[in-house]
């Protein structure tokens, strides 16, 4: 029982940042390189424990997703996001941490 407990640390950051931006689980398969599949995307939000690859795939898709929706000059002030940004249980994660692209969110979205 407690293997299961460590394994399923409940809804991430990467989750909430998916509504955010209005991405769903198939828009990061899509644009993915790497055969990330729907599965491996839905236990990433919801928390199931990912390595250390898989979360950096997750990202990389994530960020290739935002990155072709954004105009030449949103791409320059983009922040790239990084695996301890979307995930809690990733080494580096900072609770209090502010997303620097929430400007860029708010013009996509108006």
């Amino acid at each position: 029982m407690q293997d299961i407990d460590e394994r399923d640390l409940g809804l991430q950051p990467l989750d909430k940042m998916m509504d955010e931006w209005g991405l769903d689980n198939h828009q990061l398969v899509e644009v993915s390189t790497e055969q990330l599949t729907h599965k491996q995307v839905q236990k990433a939000r919801k928390g199931r424990r990912l390595t250390l690859k898989m979360m950096q795939k997750v990202t990389r898709a994530f960020n290739v997703a935002i990155w072709g929706e954004l105009s030449d000059e949103q791409k320059e002030a983009y922040y790239e996001y990084m695996h301890r940004d979307l995930f809690s249980y990733a080494k580096g994660y900072d609770a209090d941490w502010v997303d620097p692209n929430q400007s860029i969110q708010e013009e996509l979205k108006s």
